[in-house]
């Protein structure tokens, strides 16, 4: 793995930025910007953006300087890249559009929506970021037209979406509970917008899905919610790759023994728990492609 830098080029904020990058691996690189004193803040998905002033330390911390058309080709032939049109999906003024769409007053849920991006943007995050928030939108939407679902449950489905991983601290089972408690707390006082009580309950019931992802064979919005969430693990093997990239850099400090052994368990139980998807369009969709990814990716943890 080597990390490269190309020359402070991009304007913004008063100075001039460059991109940091890596050839194969986002954990290395979190741990290279770290221990160079790069903040994680200055993650942008799949790389990391520097100040001028920063150039010089990290070509003597060992980046290797490149010219920006170079930068982005290595970046490209890494299977890490971010392209164009997931980043403009994932930007906040997107998802904050998004967001209104859902509400007959968008006036009135806008602080909420805006609370909810910046949960997700915070800077720890890496995998569970707004990237994979509008990847779970775009998967739900792509499922939901055969689900017989009314446009309330609909609704109340996509609302699951935006607080599933809305607390994301690395905690199994509580950091989903601590989401679901976020849905009284941010929509509660939305009655005026037509939130009822009702919907709250609902909301953070199928957060709470996402747990174990074993929703009741009659649980439609629960099934399409899991689904949408499970989606990832469907995509194509170069997709797939990625996330688990991904999914490395956000523990990028747990030690290799522990994360391959962690990782295993969760693979194996995925793979033992029954069918992965629960609507019969996620089924057709990601399937197959998942059960595939899934045993590779076991395969590459035991090599």
């Amino acid at each position: 793995m080597t990390v490269f830098i190309d020359p402070p080029a991009w304007p913004a904020h008063g100075t001039l930025f460059s991109h940091l990058v890596s050839d194969g691996s986002l954990q290395e690189l979190r741990l290279f910007a770290r221990a160079a004193g790069v903040p994680d803040r200055a993650f942008d998905l799949d790389h990391y953006d520097v100040p001028a002033s920063r150039y010089d330390a990290l070509v003597a911390a060992g980046a290797v300087p490149v010219e920006g058309g170079d930068l982005a080709r290595r970046l490209a032939s890494s299977g890490l890249r971010v392209s164009g049109a997931e980043r403009n999906r994932a930007k906040r003024a997107a998802l904050l559009i998004r967001w209104a769409d859902l509400w007959a007053d968008p006036g009135l849920a806008y602080q909420a929506g805006e609370d909810l991006v910046d949960r997700w943007r915070e800077p720890h995050r890496v995998y569970h970021s707004t990237l994979h928030l509008a990847t779970a939108l775009d998967a739900l939407d792509s499922i939901a037209p055969d689900s017989g679902l009314s446009e309330r449950a609909l609704w109340r489905a996509r609302l699951a979406l935006w607080f599933h991983d809305a607390v994301h601290d690395g905690v199994a089972q509580q950091d989903e509970e601590r989401s679901a408690a976020l849905v009284a707390e941010l929509l509660g006082p939305l009655a005026g917008s037509g939130v009822t009580a009702e919907d709250v309950d609902e909301i953070a019931r199928l957060v709470m899905v996402t747990a174990d992802h074993d929703p009741a064979p009659d649980d439609v919005g629960g099934g399409l919610v899991s689904d949408a969430d499970l989606a990832v693990l469907g995509a194509s093997p170069a997709g797939y790759a990625r996330y688990t990239h991904q999914v490395r850099a956000e523990y990028c400090e747990v030690p290799d023994t522990l994360f391959r052994a962690g990782r295993s368990q969760v693979l194996r139980t995925l793979l033992d728990g029954g069918p992965l998807f629960r609507t019969a369009p996620g089924v057709a969709r990601w399937q197959a492609a998942a059960e595939a990814n899934l045993r590779d990716e076991l395969t590459a943890l035991a090599a």
